[in-house]
């Protein structure tokens, strides 16, 4: 009697064929434990629900800008003397470089803020500054992760992919996590500073560019005679099911989901992208607090500020639309990739010159939107976040230049749960490292801080990754507790 197929004997082939089933059910479960952590309940009560961070690429002059230090007028042409060894990133130190920006005390607050920046003078009251800010290294490319993933070396996920993971989604017709990258192209890393890593896919940042004739890649078919809409949604349902049949035999790669998903998402932001990005229904007092009703088409060839603000409030106006429309967390880029003449906030050669026009247009983009979500009740949800990779030296470089300084920088927050109007962590009186050396603030603290804000324990957002619980902080971050309402 031939064997029963109960009783056949064991094949190699049917060996090999039960224990890939039995891996691909264990990596299936696997995945859906860690979906069904991704925007689990928080670990406290959530202050704020959404971010917006503000990403000055090359280096802001802190000393130009928002951390007064008056000493440097007064001991002008002298060496940095008293600090140590100084430790410039190109050549010799040069003397100590008085700002070529006045500063003036604003708001209740009294604050000091720099004439290159006279719209976010008026937001001071709004603002907490933390000018004791330390990096690790005066490398733009690594210093740009550090502050966007928290991590000096390329291969883990942006802030905003852990909080789309942490979070999820609140807006089914639009990404959680949204980056709008400078006009010029992207920054040192590209798109390694919003990348999902090893989180799944669907966790990484849609770029959208709103000054673009297309603000999103490949959302619509190109135009042309033979495609009808009935076709493309034929066409669409197809690779829909194909995928599907697809990803069914490969549980284990969530690439595959996480196209599918990207596909389904692609289709409900053909109908809710344009009108998010839309700005022709907004009325003209808003246009021109965000720099907007200039109704210039063409600008010069130089780096000016009409151009700027141009760029940067509509990204601006364009994140505040897309956070009130229930995206997650949006990232906003402001300077590109090395280059001359520069694109970016990296000013070796000239500060007034280098810094003049980009300060201008980001100090009216930030403080219009700071002023918006105001006005709306968004801002007590939403976090504002300014950031940059490193500041920059007290000393000359070059004559009016400064160099790059790792060792002290600001960062400001502003919106919910934040106490407005402070400035925490002082630098010492050049403004070339912390006042307290014992006492730095890392951008661990600034992003536990911001977790806790929006109802996350740092230590406890982790995923599991060739055999370490990675999480965002690493294993540093503490939450800065002064700067809490």
């Amino acid at each position: 009697m031939p064997p029963q197929p109960d009783d056949r004997p064991l094949t190699r082939r049917d060996l090999f064929r039960d224990a890939s089933a039995g891996l691909a059910g264990i990596a299936l479960a696997w995945l859906c434990s860690e979906e069904a952590r991704a925007g689990s309940p928080t670990h406290f009560p959530p202050r704020v629900k959404r971010v917006v961070q503000i990403f000055a690429t090359g280096g802001v002059s802190h000393v130009d800008t928002f951390d007064y230090k008056p000493d440097l007028a007064r001991h002008a042409g002298q060496e940095l003397t008293g600090k140590g060894k100084i430790d410039p990133f190109f050549g010799q130190p040069g003397r100590l470089l008085p700002s070529p920006f006045r500063f003036r005390q604003h708001g209740r607050s009294g604050l000091w803020v720099s004439d290159l920046l006279p719209h976010l003078a008026t937001c001071v009251d709004d603002i907490t500054f933390i000018h004791s800010m330390v990096g690790k290294t005066g490398v733009h490319s690594t210093s740009t992760l550090l502050q966007a993933t928290g991590f000096v070396l390329p291969g883990f996920p942006g802030m905003g992919a852990w909080v789309s993971y942490g979070l999820g989604s609140l807006n089914d017709n639009l990404p959680t996590f949204v980056v709008m990258p400078d006009h010029r192209g992207f920054p040192s890393n590209g798109q390694k500073n919003w990348d999902s890593a090893f989180l799944s896919a669907r966790y990484q940042g849609t770029i959208i560019q709103p000054e673009s004739e297309n603000p999103i890649a490949d959302l619509f078919p190109n135009k042309n005679d033979f495609v009808t809409k009935p076709g493309n949604e034929a066409g669409l349902a197809l690779l829909n099911r194909l995928n599907r049949d697809h990803a069914a035999e490969r549980p284990a790669d969530s690439r595959l989901e996480a196209r599918i998903r990207s596909y389904e998402l692609a289709a409900k932001m053909q109908l809710a992208a344009p009108e998010a990005l839309d700005l022709s229904k907004e009325p003209g007092h808003i246009l021109r607090m965000y720099g907007l009703d200039h109704g210039q088409k063409t600008w010069p060839k130089e780096i000016n500020a009409g151009e700027e603000t141009d760029y940067f409030g509509r990204k601006c106006l364009v994140a505040r639309r897309l956070l009130e429309r229930g995206v997650r967390f949006v990232q906003i880029w402001m300077g590109c990739d090395n280059g001359f003449p520069r694109r970016n906030w990296d000013s070796h050669e000239d500060i007034f010159r280098d810094h003049g026009p980009l300060g201008i247009a980001m100090a009216r983009g930030c403080a219009a939107l700071i002023k918006d979500l105001k006005q709306r009740g968004m801002l007590d949800g939403t976090i504002v976040h300014w950031t940059t990779e490193f500041g920059r030296m007290p000393c000359a470089q070059t004559g009016k230049g400064r160099d790059h300084n790792p060792f002290c920088f600001t960062h400001w927050l502003a919106g919910g749960g934040i106490k407005p109007g402070i400035a925490y962590g002082p630098s010492d009186e050049w403004g070339y490292k912390p006042a307290d050396r014992n006492r730095p603030t890392q951008v661990y603290d600034v992003h536990a801080t911001m977790l806790k804000l929006l109802g996350i324990e740092h230590t406890k957002l982790t995923f599991r990754h060739n055999g370490i619980d990675r999480r965002l902080t690493d294993v540093h971050g503490q939450v800065i507790e002064p700067i809490l309402a």
